[in-house]
């Protein structure tokens, strides 16, 4: 019963151009919504619930939750929790993120990427801190990622065709897919962040996964099984959605297929580097911080100050209004 009664607490708990460029434009602007003058982009359709892998859920298993400060007077950010499949005493978080009403920005750090010219690195600025909703880990060191790494003009690591790639465009919105085919280099494409390959596609895990891996989708720590880890996923109607949980990489697949993923990757894993953080500032156009910052999981090692830390020297992501 009193397992029963902290699971109910955790699940309940934004001179004229020419015809070509400006058609360009108006596809970047239907991209982001079909925002209009004197109007905010139209949100996406609120995610429809999730369905629990039990038979009965749990009182609010599934059930989306606002979360973050509303951008254009709405909500951006949607929050829920699923249990684990085979683990009822255990909850994923998972997160939905409105693309139309939200732009993305890839921060880079020193260890990861590497370097210390980066503008957009940790902490995040006052400046930035006036329209962040939320933010959340990166890939694996580059070194075990497998895969490239573009920002702010700089290729540190060659991008590498089929690997799975978060893509940011020059207007913030952003997709997952596998480079070459699903996504690939335009003049728009402002930053790609590639780590293994695609962990879904076609709304669908790939197929081979083991649920006693702790290598080939990344190093558990300790070799546990069910270590933190984390994983991104786009739907079908281009919102994004983000997974964390002490769990195995089938579950991390299946719970990013139930969240309505047609293609997802891994994200970083381990205690120290999975999280994910909304912020809500007392006033609309206050500032984002720690002290107004949640974790998708209470349970999480690391908190909303993340992001604020001079000290965080890996790359990170966040979506602003």
């Amino acid at each position: 019963m009193l397992l029963v009664g902290v699971l109910v607490g955790v699940l309940v708990g934004h001179v004229t151009a020419s015809p070509g460029v400006a058609r360009r434009e108006a596809l970047a602007v239907a991209r982001r919504g079909g925002a209009r003058k004197g109007h905010g982009p139209v949100p996406l359709p609120q995610p429809a619930p999730l369905a629990s892998f039990y038979r009965v859920p749990v009182s609010g298993e599934g059930q989306w939750q606002p979360y973050g400060r509303l951008v254009d007077g709405r909500p951006a950010v949607y929050e829920t929790r699923l249990r684990l499949p085979g683990q009822p005493g255990v909850v994923a978080g998972v997160a939905w993120m409105d693309t139309r009403l939200l732009k993305a920005r890839l921060y880079s750090g020193s260890l990861s990427p590497g370097g210390l010219s980066w503008h957009y690195t940790a902490p995040v600025s006052h400046v930035a801190a006036r329209t962040l909703v939320a933010a959340f880990n990166g890939g694996f060191l580059l070194a075990d990622s497998h895969g490239g790494y573009l920002s702010e003009g700089k290729t540190v690591a060659p991008l590498r065709d089929g690997a799975a790639s978060l893509v940011i465009y020059a207007n913030g919105s952003a997709t997952v897919g596998a480079w070459g085919s699903d996504v690939k280099m335009t003049r728009s494409v402002v930053a790609v962040r590639q780590n293994l390959t695609l962990l879904v596609d076609h709304g669908h895990a790939v197929a081979g996964l083991n649920p006693f891996d702790t290598s080939v989708w990344g190093y558990a720590l300790n070799n546990v099984v069910d270590t933190w880890r984390s994983g991104l996923g786009i739907t079908a109607d281009g919102a994004l959605v983000y997974v964390a949980g002490p769990m195995n990489i089938v579950d991390l697949a299946d719970i990013l297929v139930r969240a309505g993923s047609v293609r997802a990757m891994t994200l970083d894993m381990n205690p120290l580097w999975t999280v994910f953080a909304t912020y809500r500032p007392a006033t609309a156009g206050g500032y984002a911080s720690p002290s107004n910052g949640t974790d998708l999981l209470p349970t999480m090692v690391q908190s909303p100050q993340r992001f604020f830390s001079l000290a965080y020297a890996r790359d990170f992501v966040t979506m602003s209004g």
